[in-house]
């Protein structure tokens, strides 16, 4: 069973912990919507990759669960690019945290327009796209719409991993014994 992190994981709980009990500023609820968010995530996930546990557990995997996609790919080269000098940035973990995330981390994704530009390139084997369904920051109803605008250019092998194929592949779920529901002629054209 691989296991999730989820948003605002190893983040102060409740996140009014951060702000001391005051009410928090328009520019401060910004700051940990956004900034804060990933700044815990990638925390988590540097501490867990950079300490070795993805090498004493090579069969294990991380989700990282809504919290977009678009800045992965800079953050792990960036990891990558300190780690591989040595030195000072020697860590534990084996091999470069790029390596680890093809292999055993995915990420969920499910309103992040600049992830379109990436994912013909990068993450479509451990990234998915998926929904908050019913938190108001779902895509819902309008998800048919996100995806088109999102996935809609890309390649339909593709689509098909970010989809549906990869969350099949992580849980172990056998696609062909799924029933595939119906979908109006125009979402169909860009699902597929």
């Amino acid at each position: 069973m691989p296991i999730s992190l989820h948003i605002l994981t190893g983040a102060p709980y409740p996140p009014g912990l951060i702000l001391k009990g005051r009410d928090e500023t328009p520019l401060e609820h910004i700051e940990l919507s956004v900034n804060l968010k990933l700044l815990y995530a990638a925390n988590a996930l540097l501490q867990i990759i950079g300490s070795g546990v993805l090498d004493r557990y090579p069969k294990l995997k991380l989700v990282l669960v809504e919290n977009e996609i678009s800045w992965l790919p800079f953050v792990i080269s960036q990891w990558d690019k300190y780690i591989a000098r040595g030195g000072r940035y020697a860590i534990p973990a084996k091999e470069l945290p790029g390596a680890y995330f093809g292999r055993q981390v995915f990420a969920t994704f499910f309103n992040d327009p600049p992830s379109r530009w990436m994912l013909q390139d990068w993450g479509f084997d451990s990234c998915m796209w998926s929904n908050d369904y019913p938190h108001p920051n779902s895509t819902w109803p309008h998800s048919r719409d996100v995806i088109a605008r999102d996935l809609g250019h890309l390649a339909p092998d593709i689509r098909k991993k970010l989809l549906s194929e990869t969350v099949a592949r992580l849980y172990g779920i056998a696609l062909a014994d799924l029933v595939e529901p119906h979908l109006p002629d125009a979402v169909d054209a860009v699902v597929r």
